[in-house]
């Protein structure tokens, strides 16, 4: 869908007679001034999930559930002509997929990440200024110390570790990695010692045995458990690999991996040229609830309380986990900033909340949808509003979102997003439609009916 502020009824009825491919499917809530585009190339169908990157050198280092494709970076870069010269800028840049693509092409990027733990496996990727003689020399040292004073692992204490920890692991196992950790933490350089922390993360899950498959943990179910050591020196030495094929001119591209929020960056105005991201999809998704068992390792957090306080409360509403019913008028939770951006989305934001406040009550787990659909646009209101300020005049903002419907409620996300980033001064916008999802639920009684969609919503300032 294409919208752009109309300056007279007269533009708008143009608008609409001469848009192209329109499809009826959707909600037409902008009356009339755009439509969405049935048109989907192939190869955009799996820009928002993370099975072109499972194998991309670099990408593959820690597989994120979260993540989306690196082609997807790509293909945005090349359709605005962003070369090396120009900034990027990523505000929920997870594991750093944008930063990453950004390095490979020479251009100088940007990446806000507010989990720390996830912010810390963005920042190891995206350093590629070893020696990278020196980095195998040390990569050979420690794992052959490390190989012969494992036997020291058996004198180490893991009962005070969280159970999670504990249950993924033989006791053996876990000893010999938290062995392994301390060791890192503190015999090795640190020019090279996040890199080694990071190795030894993304190998947790490859050792462990419970099934710890993406993104749920499931303890009970037993694998074949692979031995601590073996694990990260495999992860290490495929790192360094990866990082042997990057060519020593792209290796010095400058990029920035910054612990900090999206809707108050704190970053220049009128800066960059790009703005590109995934932002927390509207699906009551628990991003600090997925990294537990790599938080509670590194000692980010010990237990279901700490990872609300220290991550979950850093980040932008997107889970009903993170809400606290006391703290929340239902009745009026719409923020004044998107009340007078979009009044008319204001409004059916706060009839759809009022309709989940209801529904809540029939349901048996009476979760709090009301409120996440609610804090959820005033969160990404704010992102969309430092985003314009942080964008320099005539750059674009893509997003790649998915809609949402919570109890059967619908919830165009693209396209409300796409009316709110007009109203706080966005030029225009468009909707490029990926590919659908859900459909899986379509005979499970207990989930919503609705077809819903992946997209790609793009502002120009």
């Amino acid at each position: 869908m294409t919208v752009t502020k109309p300056k007279s009824q007269t533009k708008k009825r143009r608008l609409k007679a001469n848009s192209p491919q329109i499809d009826k499917s959707r909600s037409q809530i902008s009356e009339g001034i755009g439509v969405y585009l049935k048109a989907t190339p192939r190869e955009l169908t799996q820009f928002g999930t993370f099975a072109d990157s499972k194998q991309a050198p670099i990408h593959r280092w820690f597989q994120y559930p979260a993540g989306f494709s690196y082609r997807a970076v790509e293909h945005i870069l090349q359709s605005y002509d962003i070369r090396p010269g120009h900034l990027v800028y990523d505000p929920f840049v997870g594991t750093g997929t944008t930063v990453i693509v950004c390095k490979g092409k020479g251009i100088e990027s940007y990446g806000l990440e507010a989990h720390p733990f996830v912010q810390k496996i963005a920042s190891a990727k995206a350093d590629w200024s070893f020696n990278l003689a020196e980095l195998i020399n040390e990569a050979n040292q420690i794992t052959l110390e490390l190989e012969l004073t494992c036997n020291r692992a058996a004198m180490i204490d893991t009962s005070m570790m969280p159970e999670l920890v504990q249950k993924c692991f033989s006791a053996p196992n876990l000893r010999e990695l938290v062995y392994i950790r301390d060791y890192i933490d503190q015999n090795v350089n640190t020019k090279f010692r996040l890199l080694f922390q990071v190795a030894l993360v993304c190998a947790l899950r490859l050792a462990s045995a419970a099934a710890t498959g993406w993104p749920y943990i499931a303890p009970k179910k037993r694998i074949k458990e692979k031995n601590g050591l073996q694990a990260f020196k495999r992860r290490l030495f495929l790192m360094i690999d990866d990082l042997k094929s990057i060519p020593p001119e792209k290796r010095g591209t400058p990029s920035y991996i910054i612990l900090g929020d999206a809707r108050d960056s704190h970053l220049p105005d009128n800066f960059f040229d790009l703005s590109f991201t995934s932002p927390p999809y509207l699906n009551n998704y628990d991003y600090a609830d997925r990294t537990r068992l790599e938080t509670y390792f590194n000692g980010y957090a010990n237990s279901w309380n700490d990872i609300t306080e220290k991550i979950r409360s850093q980040l932008i509403i997107s889970a009903t986990t993170q809400i606290n019913r006391s703290e929340h008028n239902t009745a009026d939770i719409i923020s004044d900033l998107l009340k007078s951006a979009e009044p008319k989305i204001a409004i059916n934001l706060q009839e759809s909340v009022n309709k989940l406040s209801a529904l809540r009550l029939t349901k048996g787990g009476k979760k709090s949808y009301d409120i996440l659909v609610g804090q959820y646009f005033n969160d990404m209101t704010l992102a969309l509003a430092d985003n314009l300020r942080v964008l320099k005049k005539g750059a674009r903002f893509a997003l790649i979102l998915g809609d949402s419907a919570p109890y059967g409620v619908h919830i165009p996300t693209e396209e409300y997003l796409g009316r709110i980033g007009i109203g706080l001064g966005f030029r225009n916008y468009h909707i490029q439609k990926l590919r659908s999802r859900g459909d899986k639920w379509r005979n499970n009684s207990q989930r919503h009916h609705v077809t819903l969609q992946e997209s790609v919503l793009t502002l120009e300032k």
